[in-house]
């Protein structure tokens, strides 16, 4: 199987911060969908690109565990692998590293649905566009 992710670098910004000068853990999800972005531009799987075929992918679940502090200045990078499923359903799954200590600083998954762009309802099966996609990428399960 053709096992697909992308990697960025980021540096940690005095507003990514909390009062006691580490992440905010709610900057994480910001990091995850980063990383999210990295991967559709290299992918062909961009907000815009899935728009453009009439849906929206929300996200449905998040998930983060905590595993070491990331301080002000100091660099990140965040890792985005696509996970294959057959369901309808875009699952990720992340691990944020601290490129200043090479610690793991946290790990994490987010699940995203197939919602019509028109109707609003959740789509059950796959979109066509989207089976095109994983042909495509040689997404097997």
């Amino acid at each position: 199987m053709n096992e697909l992710k992308e990697e960025i670098a980021l540096n940690v910004r005095f507003s990514d911060t909390d009062a006691m000068g580490v992440i905010w853990h709610g900057n994480y999800l910001k990091f995850f969908e980063d990383a999210r972005e990295a991967f559709g531009n290299k992918f062909g799987l961009t907000y815009l690109d899935v728009y453009n075929c009439g849906y929206f992918t929300p996200i449905v679940k998040s998930e983060i565990d905590f595993k070491s502090p990331i301080y002000y200045g100091e660099k990140v990078t965040v890792i985005a692998k696509y996970i294959p499923v057959p369901a309808a359903k875009i699952i990720f799954e992340y691990r944020v590293m601290n490129l200043s200590t090479n610690k793991v600083c946290a790990i994490g998954k987010t699940i995203q649905v197939f919602i019509n762009e028109k109707t609003r309802i959740l789509e059950l099966n796959k979109p066509d566009f989207y089976l095109a996609w994983e042909l495509k990428n040689e997404i097997k399960f």
